[in-house]
């Protein structure tokens, strides 16, 4: 287990909290909390083996956030003297004096538990910022250097994001919290022209919580799944295209997962659900008045919300309220049955305490009420991926992401895939090409009829979910086991783009 970065713990966080909660109380706060956060983020770019681009950035400040006269204030700096942070604090109050007259809503917060003095790190071995930049180009550049030597293969782009997020909480409850946690995502994608065709094959590595060692071998077998790249997009290019209709569905985890997060993991923030969130892709259809009642699946559905998973991009011990973060269900047995909250959220709508779901990207924004890792349950006795699609006499089975959309009630979507496998009789006969599937939300996860076993379980997710206005990011995985669904449209994207 690694430790919060001694480096991090030496800035004057009590001193600066201190100054600007005891500020926030003489000015007449109900609530106030404070927040200082280093967010440091690496990303490099490579192109046939070069490194095109480095970026490397470090930002450090913090935020205090009030609630005065039941109305919201905030302000943010990033001179980190007492001085300074009670002058933010006069700021934040300032605001909230200033929007008084106009706020409707008295705002009040689910209460939670004193968490006095509480640290967490996430689970890590090799912080992927004390490897030099030298080694991690020099790795991702020999894994191009191989593909390229395959005359399958034109050209090859690499990229690897990192993230360490350092953070530090108080509020006047009490409550304390120091955490730090990593975040890393590699990505190899091939491509090849050939025969008036263009197409591109990537990895279906997914973003991680680990440090450097996913890179080598821990969580993921890089090696193998990067030679198996210009294999595979040969076969791509030389397959048929996809006959429209309808279709048996097996879908793949690596491909699941971004359904799961568009139809569910936003659907489900309640925020969104009761029109508090709009500006940025809307609102959702699984409004509150269909809560314990929404038949959002078939009865082998079950979804859970999760800020501790180990590895999940979303987790952590403490969310930006100081709550203490836990599992909650969303579906059970095929019926929604819980919303992603906040400590706001959570008491507005009478549902008991907030399950942890606020988070703000960096030291500038106001917490949001953010997404967990929403991924749906694999049945301890479930199938394998090879006896779902035992199960299918006329499908296609689909893996990796690509393109999505949805509407802005996350209801009508369609997502395509990396790769697809035509089904007949129980096995896979080959690739086939330009395949979308489309659907209702409602509709295809009643359709869901098998969901594989854990073995079949596999952590996707995205480091930019966006969300707010402004626009803010946050990284979130989503579990998901294969499952099999029957009688999906597919539609095939050729024709539909009128070529």
């Amino acid at each position: 287990m690694r430790q919060i970065d001694p480096d991090f713990l030496a800035l004057p966080l009590r001193q600066l909290a201190d100054a600007a909660l005891q500020r926030a109380r003489d000015l007449g706060a109900e609530h106030a909390d404070f927040r200082l956060e280093r967010v440091r983020g690496e990303t490099l770019s490579l192109f046939d083996a070069r490194l095109e681009g480095s970026i490397d950035a470090d930002d450090l400040g913090y935020a205090v956030r009030v609630i005065r006269d039941g109305t919201w204030g905030f302000a943010a700096g990033i001179e980190l003297t007492p001085e300074a942070a009670a002058a933010v604090a006069e700021q934040a109050v300032e605001v909230a004096k200033v929007a008084a007259p106009v706020n409707r809503e008295p705002v009040e917060l689910a209460a939670e538990p004193v968490h006095a003095g509480v640290t967490w790190v996430s689970s890590y071995e090799i912080d992927p910022f004390e490897v030099p930049l030298k080694q991690k180009t020099a790795l991702m550049a020999d894994w191009s250097a191989g593909l390229l030597k395959d005359p399958r293969v034109d050209h090859v782009s690499a990229s690897l994001m990192a993230v360490k997020e350092q953070k530090f909480y108080a509020d006047t409850a009490g409550t304390e919290a120091t955490q730090q946690r990593v975040r890393i995502h590699p990505v190899m994608t091939a491509m090849q022209a050939a025969g008036g065709r263009f197409d591109d094959m990537r990895t279906l590595a997914p973003p991680a919580g680990r440090g450097y060692e996913y890179l080598t071998g821990t969580g993921w077998d890089f090696v193998s799944e990067v030679a198996l790249l210009p294999e595979l997009l040969e076969e791509k290019l030389k397959a048929p295209s996809v006959v429209a209709g309808k279709y048996d569905l097996v879908i793949h985890p690596s491909n699941l997962w971004l359904t799961i997060h568009e139809s569910i993991g936003h659907a489900t923030e309640l925020d969104r659900a009761l029109g508090y969130e709009a500006a940025y892709a809307g609102t959702s259809f699984a409004t509150f008045d269909k809560l314990g009642v929404l038949e959002y699946g078939s009865p082998i559905m079950n979804v859970t919300g999760d800020r501790t998973a180990e590895h999940a991009l979303a987790s952590v011990g403490y969310d930006d309220e100081g709550v203490s973060t836990r599992q909650f269900d969303i579906v059970r047995e095929g019926r929604l049955v819980g919303y992603q909250l906040d400590r706001r959220m959570a008491l507005l709508m009478g549902l008991g305490p907030s399950n942890g779901c606020a988070f703000a990207d960096s030291p500038g924004h106001v917490p949001l009420q953010r997404m967990a890792n929403v991924s749906l349950v694999p049945p301890l006795d479930g199938p394998s991926t090879d006896e779902l699609i035992g199960r299918v006499e006329r499908g296609i089975y689909i893996m990796g992401d690509k393109s999505w959309s949805i509407d802005m009630q996350r209801y009508n979507f369609q997502f395509t895939g990396q790769r697809f496998y035509l089904i007949e009789n129980g096995r896979l006969t080959g690739q086939v090409r330009d395949v979308a599937y489309q659907a209702t939300t409602t509709e295809f996860w009643r359709s869901m009829e098998a969901v594989g076993g854990p073995q079949t379980y596999y952590l996707g997710g995205a480091f930019n979910c966006g969300k707010g206005q402004p626009g803010q990011v946050a990284p979130v995985s989503h579990g998901s086991p294969s499952a099999l669904f029957r009688g999906v449209k597919v539609l095939n994207t050729v024709q539909e783009g009128g070529k």
